[in-house]
């Protein structure tokens, strides 16, 4: 593998924290270690499609920022260079929680995939979309 120190929970936050977009969205880092990340997101209207969904660009961000993540927890920095996305049913909830994992760290490129769940009033979790992230190291 190449790339640069993998990153820890501590950093990954900072990382979050320093990213114009995730602070507008208002992604919040959970988890991130030995492969794997999760994040949150609070429903926010500001984030809607025409029909009062979660805007599929919303989606992307999350999952594409999920699988980045658990990537960087092996190999440092990372950056995608091919993102594909499945949604599943329309993205509506309280909130949104993004798992992505690492499916295969290679010498060149770095293959992830996540899990987009919507979060209901009651705490019950419904997937809504899937994404898959090919990854490049940026060290």
């Amino acid at each position: 593998m190449t790339g640069g120190p993998a990153m820890n929970l501590q950093e990954l936050t900072a990382a979050n924290a320093a990213a114009n977009l995730n602070r507008l969205f208002r992604f919040e880092v959970v988890l991130a270690a030995d492969g794997e990340a999760e994040l949150q997101m609070p429903w926010s209207d500001d984030l809607t499609q025409y029909a009062g969904h979660l805007h599929a660009g919303a989606i992307a961000a999350l999952l594409d920022t999920a699988c980045g993540f658990a990537a960087a927890t092996l190999i440092g920095p990372v950056t995608a260079s091919h993102f594909s996305m499945n949604c599943l049913r329309p993205a509506v909830g309280r909130g949104f929680i993004a798992k992505g994992a690492t499916v295969r760290a290679g010498r060149k490129q770095t293959f992830a995939r996540a899990e987009l769940f919507a979060e209901d009033g009651s705490g019950k979790r419904s997937l809504v979309a899937t994404g898959e992230t090919l990854l490049v190291a940026l060290g």
